[in-house]
């Protein structure tokens, strides 16, 4: 079994594996959807906000599960 000091950065790692992943996932989703959903956030459109919280939640959900498999 790794020392603290191993499994401290191997846990940074994995965080920032985990931080690209959605990141990536986020910009993927903002890239193949015709609509601009940041325009449309800051114009007040609480269904594009959703619709982005929706995505961020399901693509944290696989990357977790991803990473803890």
């Amino acid at each position: 079994m790794p020392g603290p000091i191993a499994q401290l950065l191997l846990s940074l790692l994995w965080t920032v594996a985990g931080v690209l992943l959605i990141v990536g996932g986020i910009w993927l989703f903002d890239r193949l959807t015709p609509l601009d959903y940041r325009g449309e956030i800051r114009k007040g459109n609480i269904a594009a906000g959703i619709v982005v919280a929706a995505v961020v939640l399901a693509v944290t959900a696989v990357v977790v599960t991803v990473i803890l498999i």
